[in-house]
């Protein structure tokens, strides 16, 4: 085994799969760093090993204070808590099918060590096949399915994938850890598909100089329709009430939001403004046909009801 991997389970599940999220550049919506940690305490996973920290972080840059330390609290004096770097496997499942839940901290240093490592790890595991998670900032409506962009490892995926409603990446620039990550997934010969949804964030400066815009924290919206395609690729059941609802209470929230912009600054028309951003969006809806059976049931049995 890797030595800097450390292993203290290896499940036994017939089927494995990976989903991994990272603190990182690319976290709109915190979709990458916060909906593993969802799907932890969720599931009631538990933790099966860990990626050792050593050579991958940095502990300062100068001229900055707070950028990369480790965060403490202290009461009275003495320690109550640190927060450290942490890469960190968690599994759910069953004999037949297993989810492991990847939790970690883009490295600073060592990136091609890093991966190496995260993918010895899945060797080990057994996985099939690595979804990342990302999310990036758009002006695009609260209201819809949020659009998902990909990309992935081997070109042998790309018929499967068609199936999804993804949108292939085309971009050019800066590299996340999700996309350089697919590169090393190619070197190795590993499945691999990093997910980046939508995020709605919006600026009305243009619109009125004292509205304040919105930015979506913690996107559940996204979080929902990046785990309904996961749900479907892996054919786990993992339970997405409480994301849906959370969903809906997330649009919610924002239609008050934006409705009480429209009453203090009605000359911003923050309203039409938003009207406007829906007549033009393509929205790429995930509906695969189980799905579509279980919605059209259900319209059935509430008209004979």
């Amino acid at each position: 085994m890797d030595e800097l991997l450390d292993l203290t389970e290896i499940p036994k599940s017939d089927e494995m799969y990976m989903i991994a999220g990272w603190r990182q550049w690319a976290d709109a919506g915190a979709t990458s760093s916060a909906l593993p940690r969802y799907l932890v305490k969720h599931t009631k996973a538990r933790r099966i090993g860990r990626i050792k920290s050593d050579g991958f972080y940095l502990f300062q840059l100068p001229g900055t204070h707070h950028f990369l330390r480790p965060e403490v609290k202290f009461k009275d004096g003495h320690r109550r808590e640190i927060r450290l770097n942490r890469n960190e496997f968690w599994y759910t499942g069953n004999e037949k099918k297993g989810l492991v839940i990847f939790s970690g901290d883009e490295p600073h240093l060592g990136a091609e060590r890093y991966a190496d490592v995260f993918f010895n790890a899945a060797a080990e595991l057994r996985v099939k096949r690595v979804v990342a998670l990302g999310g990036v900032y758009a002006v695009v409506p609260y209201d819809k399915d949020r659009n998902v962009s990909c990309s992935y490892s081997l070109l042998s995926m790309k018929d499967e994938l068609d199936d999804y409603a993804l949108r292939y990446s085309n971009y050019e620039g800066g590299v996340s850890i999700g996309s350089y990550m697919a590169h090393w997934a190619e070197v190795k010969g590993a499945e691999y598909v990093a997910m980046h949804a939508f995020v709605p964030m919006y600026d009305f400066s243009q619109l009125a100089p004292d509205l304040q815009g919105i930015t979506v924290e913690n996107d559940f919206k996204a979080w929902y329709d990046v785990m309904r395609r996961v749900n479907h690729m892996f054919g786990t059941h993992v339970d997405l009430g409480d994301l849906e609802r959370q969903a809906e209470q997330l649009a919610e929230s924002i239609g008050a939001q934006v409705d009480e912009m429209e009453e203090r600054a009605p000359q911003a028309h923050v309203r039409e403004y938003m009207a406007k951003l829906t007549e033009d969006f393509a929205e790429m809806s995930f509906m695969p046909l189980d799905d579509v059976w279980d919605r059209e049931l259900g319209d059935i049995f509430k008209d004979m009801e």
